[in-house]
């Protein structure tokens, strides 16, 4: 896979630090380090865990800051410390300044002299709870280009890019790094992955419901329906006629993240050749995947909220 270019980096790491995917059979560990050079606002060296597209641990290793998103990921670390021990100790001391040589390596490399450049390693496993099929992955990435990879399967890495050759050279004679990274990618990380599993099993099956709210900037505008506070983000949002659900005049928003680990959506309905009294008529819907009930919400002029007054429906 392509990792994100430093044009996209904040965004990138902004949707990595807030994004839930679906809890499935097939899960997966993954270790996220992206270095930068030349890029003022955005720390040198972040690394994160991320269990299942759920992001557990972000690290900041040029302010020395290691933060468990989740309580229960803080139980994973209370019961086995030299785990985050090992998290500190690589991020804070070990993986920094070798890092930071290999860019400016890279940066010589490729007759690089000054601008922002990035530089990525995804590595992890995928594990299979059906089969118990392990699945170990390494890869860099360079100024958003592929660098290297490795193929456990040949024990020999993999340079896409002529510049990476002389790098697969060196590392492909290293044969303590390959078992290294055979051990790590297909023996402890999926260790590590099934504990993350079985501590956050009951946070990642939960269920909320948001809260819904009608909004509308003038009388003019259209009336936007607006649920937040949802999880997972396996939900629908649609506006309805007299039961019926409509596709015209009506405009669907993207599914966000919210800065709590919830989702929010919104859906926007035109009013302009709809008369005020056949309003009611209308209802916004919300659906939650799993969840039998929905939360309706009769499109009427007490409950929408503009710059004069506001009202709000709960889920329950």
């Amino acid at each position: 896979m392509k990792l994100a270019t430093y044009q996209n980096m904040k965004i990138f790491i902004f949707l990595l630090l807030s994004s839930h995917f679906a809890f499935s059979v097939k899960h997966s560990l993954k270790y996220i380090t992206t270095v930068s050079s030349g890029l003022p606002d955005l720390p040198e060296y972040v690394a994160v865990v991320v269990v299942d597209d759920d992001l557990v641990l972000y690290c900041d290793g040029s302010n020395k800051m290691i933060e468990p998103k989740h309580d229960w990921v803080k139980k994973v670390y209370d019961n086995d410390p030299h785990h985050l021990e090992y998290y500190k100790i690589t991020c804070f001391d070990e993986e920094p300044p070798y890092f930071k040589a290999e860019v400016n390596r890279l940066k010589r490399r490729f007759n690089q002299s000054g601008g922002v450049h990035i530089l990525q390693r995804l590595s992890g496993c995928e594990w299979d709870d059906e089969t118990g099929e392990v699945i170990g992955f390494n890869q860099y990435g360079y100024d958003g280009e592929d660098f290297l990879s490795i193929d456990l399967k040949t024990e020999t890495w993999i340079a896409p890019k002529q510049q990476a050759v002389l790098t697969k050279l060196r590392w492909d004679a290293d044969k303590a790094r390959i078992k290294y990274n055979q051990n790590y990618l297909t023996v402890i990380f999926p260790e590590w992955l099934k504990n993350y599993l079985a501590y956050g099993r009951s946070f990642q099956m939960r269920t909320e419901l948001p809260s819904v709210s009608l909004l509308q900037k003038t009388p003019s505008s259209p009336v936007s329906c607006l649920s937040t506070g949802f999880y997972p983000h396996r939900a629908s949002l649609v506006w309805r006629k007299d039961g019926e659900e409509l596709h015209e005049e009506v405009d669907h928003g993207e599914i966000l993240p919210n800065h709590d680990g919830t989702f929010q959506m919104s859906v926007d309905l035109n009013l302009s050749s709809v008369t005020p009294e056949d309003w009611t008529r209308y209802d916004c819907v919300f659906q939650l995947s799993g969840v039998n009930e929905e939360i309706i919400t009769r499109l009427e002029k007490d409950r929408i909220r503009t710059n004069e007054g506001k009202s709000e429906i709960r889920g329950c």
